[in-house]
């Protein structure tokens, strides 16, 4: 006997109902297990320190442990392309950052997408720059530092933690946004930077939070900070965009999954990850390292991401940036 109207339809609700069932199981199952949540970069670098603090946040919150897991090389792509060959289950998560919005211009020949590969989980937290000079150089602010590098082509020498680093793209988005013409010296890592800066063999850097702070200390001049925003940290010191209008730049740090990982698993983790940035104790902790914290949808953090990507691709190819 053929199926009647009424049977048709009671079949047709019932397998509707099918995928919102997995999908709320889903989300209250996960996790069940340890997540492996993988850094590109050493122990006890800022990437590092940042995501073992929310990683903590989370293992307190979902009652399993979040294992920080040290995969360095190539700038980050070997931890990257780890995640994106990873089961999409919500086990294995990547902490991602400026440099993979770098990576996706900077190498010509990579084995994933990025924006493609990774689907966008939350921000963590997004660090300024501080634009600092020797005391030597007689300019008190990023205006007159302007005039005087145009007044002096090529005689300020501003050094940087690294070609394709967020220390030499700000310098170089700086040059591009202004028409100056400084010379960039790229060494080992933003502290053998700053202590060229420190002996005067720079004049100038563009350094990254907690090290713009130690070089200040140690009696360097800071001009301006590059976020759009002031940062608590140095609540006196100007933008950079209020003297270069549009200039925007920060480090930036936050959570990736494989594709495909399931909408209900990267939802928990996006909620959780927020939640984070309105507990006292977790914020006080981020703002301490320099962070301000990233909150935001997945979707907004995806849009980020592109945004980021488009912006540096097009000052690496201006530049001409090649890596080392």
């Amino acid at each position: 006997m053929k199926p009647g109207r009424r049977d048709f339809l009671r079949l047709a609700m019932g397998s509707a109902v099918v995928p919102a069932l997995s999908r709320s199981a889903l989300a209250e199952t996960y996790p069940s297990r340890p997540i492996h949540l993988i850094v590109g970069f050493a122990a006890g670098g800022a990437m590092d320190v940042n995501a073992r603090l929310m990683g903590q946040w989370l293992s307190e919150r979902l009652g399993r442990q979040f294992i920080i897991e040290n995969r360095t090389g190539a700038g980050g792509n070997v931890a990257t392309e780890a995640v994106v060959r990873a089961s999409p289950d919500g086990y294995t998560l990547l902490t991602c950052g400026t440099a993979n919005a770098v990576n996706a211009s900077l190498y010509a020949k990579l084995d994933f997408n990025f924006i493609r590969d990774i689907a966008p989980v939350a921000g963590l937290v997004r660090l300024p720059l501080v634009l600092i000079v020797h005391p030597s150089v007689p300019t008190k602010t990023a205006a007159e530092l302007i005039a005087y590098a145009k007044a002096n082509p090529g005689k300020l020498n501003f050094g940087s933690s690294g070609i394709g680093t967020s220390e030499h793209l700000a310098l170089e988005e700086f040059k591009m946004m202004t028409g100056v013409n400084v010379i960039h010296v790229p060494f080992r890592g933003g502290a053998p930077a700053l202590t060229a800066l420190l002996g005067g063999q720079v004049q100038a850097q563009f350094a990254v939070g907690s090290t713009g702070l130690a070089g200040i200390k140690a009696g360097m001049r800071p001009l301006a900070v590059t976020t759009a925003t002031r940062w608590a940290a140095l609540p006196d010191v100007p933008t950079l965009g209020e003297t270069v209008p549009d200039y925007d730049v920060s480090v930036w740090y936050g959570v990736g999954a494989p594709r495909n990982t399931p909408a209900p698993i990267i939802e928990k983790l996006n909620k959780e990850i927020n939640a984070g940035f309105a507990d006292p104790r977790l914020k006080a902790r981020l703002s301490d390292l320099g962070g301000t914290p990233f909150a935001g949808s997945s979707d907004e953090f995806g849009k980020f991401i592109a945004d980021e990507t488009e912006n540096w691709g097009k000052v690496i190819k201006e530049a001409n940036i090649k890596p080392e």
